[in-house]
C-alpha cells in the first residue's frame, strides 16, 4: 500500500506527535508499505527554542518531505501553509499515486489532506491528538467550521480515548460513532526499567513540552510545599517549551536551589531512556491530553507516576492501581500525592510493577501498528466524501494567529 502520512511536527521539534509519528513509519516501513512523509516544520528562531525547529531528518525507507510554517512564522497565517500541503501531496500523488492520506492533527494538517483527497480521490484518514481536540475550534469561527468538516467527513478518525472522544464531541457537535479508539503506545524494547537505581532522595521527573498547560507550574509550586514540609526529594524538568523561563522564574521566586530542582532543556530523543533511568517517580500534573506519549514512556521505564483526573490521561491511569490522581490544578492535592509516593516505598513498587505490566500488555507499538493498518485496509477502497464547501470564513480574532506555535 501506498501511504501518504501528513505530520504537524516530526523531529527535530520535540511533541508527542514527533514520537507517535516515528513509531508509526518504522511499523509501516515494517510491514512493507511505501511511505511518503510531508512534515511541517519550524525554521524560525522563536520556533526552535520552543519546539526544536529545523527540517525532518532522513527516516530509513520512507520518503521525507518538509515543508516550512512560513505562513504561521510570520503572521499565523495558517492558509498559506495549507495550501503548500495540499500542493504538495497532489504533486507527489502525481508523481506515484496514493492508496491512503494519514493526517495528525484535524487543522490545519486534517483540512489540508480533506482538500487534497477532495481533488485526487483517495481516501482520508486523521488522527486526532492533543491540542486539536482539545482547543481547535473553540478559538474561532475558522478553525470551527474546518474541524467539524474534518471529523464529518475525513473516511476514518482515530483517537486515543473514550474521554477524549467525549470531549470533541461535546465541543463541536460530532457523532462519536465516527471515531475509531487507537490508544497511544510505546517502544517497550527502547523503554525498560532499571534493575538498580541510585541511592539517594526519591527523583522526581518531569519530561516533555515546558507547558503551563501541562502542569509544570503547578509542579514547582508542589515542590515548594514539600520543600516546606521537610519531605526530601530532587526533582528534575525536562525540555523545552513556551513557559521555560516563566518555570524557572517562579522556581527562583519559590527558592528552589539546584539541589531541589534542576531543568535540563532540549532533550535529544535518543537520550532520553537515560532520563527516565535517573529518575523515581514521574509527575504529569497536565490539564489535558490526547494520549501521554511520556506516561506511557515512564510506565515502561518502571516508574510510579503521579498525574490527574484529565482528558487524556484516565484512559490509562486508574488512581490507586496504577497511578495517583489528583484534580488538574490542585497543587495541594499534587503535593499530598507527591509525598504518599515519596514516603511509601511498598506504594511506590507497587504502582511502578502494575503500570509496567499494564503498558507491556496494552500499549506496544506492535499491536497499536496493527490495528493503524487495519483501518487503512478497511478504507483503501472508498471513495472520499466530497460534500463539503472549500471556503473557510475568515476569523482574524483566533487566539492561535497571534500564537500558532501553541497549536
Amino acid at each position: 500500500m501506498r501511504i501518504c502520512f501528513v505530520s504537524r511536527r516530526y523531529f527535530p521539534a520535540i511533541s508527542g506527535m514527533s514520537v507517535y509519528a516515528q513509531n508509526l513509519l518504522r511499523e509501516l516501513v515494517g510491514a512493507g508499505h511505501d511511505v511518503t512523509m510531508i512534515s511541517q516544520y519550524r525554521g524560525d528562531d522563536f520556533g526552535t527554542r520552543v519546539y526544536g525547529g529545523g527540517r525532518p531528518p532522513p527516516v530509513s525507507g520512507v520518503r521525507v518531505i518538509g515543508l516550512e510554517q512560513v505562513g504561521e512564522q510570520t503572521n499565523g497565517e495558517f492558509e498559506r501553509d495549507i495550501d503548500t500541503m495540499v500542493e504538495t501531496i497532489v504533486a507527489e500523488h502525481g508523481r506515484a499515486p496514493f492508496d491512503v492520506l494519514h493526517a495528525q492533527y484535524g487543522y490545519p494538517t486534517g483540512w489540508a489532506a480533506l482538500l487534497a483527497a477532495k481533488r485526487i480521490g483517495v481516501p482520508t484518514i486523521v488522527s486526532i491528538q492533543g491540542g486539536d481536540g482539545h482547543w481547535v475550534g473553540s478559538c474561532c469561527e475558522t478553525h470551527r467550521v474546518a474541524m467539524c468538516a474534518v471529523l464529518a467527513h475525513a473516511n476514518a478518525l482515530l483517537i486515543g480515548g473514550a474521554s477524549f472522544v467525549e470531549e470533541v464531541c461535546e465541543r463541536l457537535g460530532s457523532d462519536p460513532a465516527r471515531f475509531t479508539i487507537v490508544p497511544g503506545a510505546v517502544d517497550t524494547a527502547r523503554f525498560t526499567p532499571v534493575e538498580d537505581r541510585a541511592p539517594g532522595p526519591i527523583r522526581l521527573f518531569y519530561h516533555g513540552r515546558v507547558d503551563r498547560r501541562k502542569g509544570v507550574l503547578d509542579f514547582i509550586d508542589a515542590l515548594a510545599t514539600l520543600r516546606d514540609a521537610g519531605t526530601p526529594f530532587e526533582a528534575i524538568v525536562s525540555g523545552i517549551g513556551p513557559d521555560v523561563e516563566p518555570a524557572k522564574d517562579l522556581a527562583t521566586r519559590l527558592d528552589l536551589g539546584d539541589s531541589a530542582i534542576r531543568f535540563t532543556g532540549y532533550a535529544d530523543y535518543d537520550t532520553v531512556p537515560d532520563l527516565y533511568a535517573l529518575a523515581d517517580v514521574f509527575v504529569s500534573p497536565t490539564y489535558a491530553e490526547g494520549f501521554s506519549n511520556t506516561i506511557l514512556e515512564a510506565m515502561a521505564a518502571g516508574l510510579a507516576v503521579v498525574s490527574t483526573h484529565a482528558v487524556g490521561v484516565s484512559d490509562c491511569l486508574r488512581d490507586g492501581e496504577n497511578g495517583l490522581l489528583v484534580q488538574p490544578g490542585d497543587v495541594q492535592a499534587l503535593a499530598a500525592a507527591l509525598t504518599r509516593v515519596i514516603v511509601d516505598s511498598d506504594l511506590r513498587r507497587r504502582l511502578a510493577d502494575d503500570g509496567l505490566e499494564e503498558c507491556r500488555r496494552v500499549y506496544s507499538w506492535t499491536t497499536v501498528g496493527r490495528q493503524i493498518m487495519e483501518i487503512y485496509a478497511s478504507v483503501v477502497n472508498e471513495t472520499p466524501d466530497t460534500g463539503f464547501a472549500e471556503a473557510l470564513p475568515h476569523d482574524p480574532s483566533c487566539r492561535f494567529r497571534a500564537e500558532p506555535h501553541l497549536l
